[in-house]
């Protein structure tokens, strides 16, 4: 072999050595393309599919049955209904003592509407929307209502056929029972009977209570 021949070899050796180093392959030798005409490739590269697949899956986010919205702090429903534990009960403008004092509630058992709820203060209102501010310490989760309708007959059974079994005053404070979809049994001053929901507030129009 020439030394012509000899420098060629040296030179395909050098070039093979350096793109073995740079992880390529060397470059095939005439003769072995593929079958298509085209230069056989050294590596095989895989490439991850960004678009639709076939394997990939759409999953449903399913809703939770209780779609209502709960308090922060309690995680009871809001809003919700409590009463005034105590004959007076101050609703500040904000949840601490440093706020001013925007209303005086001053019944003892007087229902009110729980809307907000922070650290242990409660957002409440009245009937009418006034409130503000209320420690918890001062409300009790026992359910009262205020009859709204001047002379409301209490009957016997929850049906405008029954018999009427006594007759409350608008704005009398009562005790809330069972009620179905449309009627509650409210008690105070000794009696007892069954009201539409419509001559009471302090319960919700869909609530239902055993």
């Amino acid at each position: 072999m020439d030394r012509r021949a000899l420098g060629r070899l040296h030179a395909m050796i050098v070039a093979a050595v350096a793109l073995l180093i740079l992880g390529m392959s060397p470059p095939a030798a005439a003769g072995a393309a593929g079958r298509d005409g085209g230069d056989s490739a050294g590596a095989v590269v895989t490439l991850t599919p960004m678009g639709p697949s076939a394997n990939a899956r759409v999953v449903r986010v399913q809703a939770s049955d209780d779609d209502q919205m709960r308090g922060p702090v309690t995680n009871l429903p809001l809003p919700r209904y409590v009463s005034l534990k105590g004959n007076e009960g101050n609703a500040r403008r904000g949840p601490s003592l440093s706020h001013r004092i925007d209303w005086v509630f001053r019944h003892a058992g007087m229902p009110l509407r729980v809307v907000a709820e922070f650290g242990h203060w409660r957002r409440v209102e009245d009937k009418d929307g006034a409130g503000g501010w209320v420690h918890y310490a001062l409300l009790s989760g026992v359910r009262t209502a205020l009859v709204t309708q001047d002379m409301t007959e209490l009957r016997t059974r929850p049906s405008e056929d029954a018999d009427v079994a006594a007759v409350a005053e608008s704005g009398a404070i009562v005790r809330l029972g069972e009620c179905n979809r449309d009627w509650c049994r409210i008690s105070g001053g000794g009696q007892r009977g069954w009201v539409p929901k419509s001559a009471i507030w302090g319960v919700d129009r869909i609530e239902i209570r055993d």
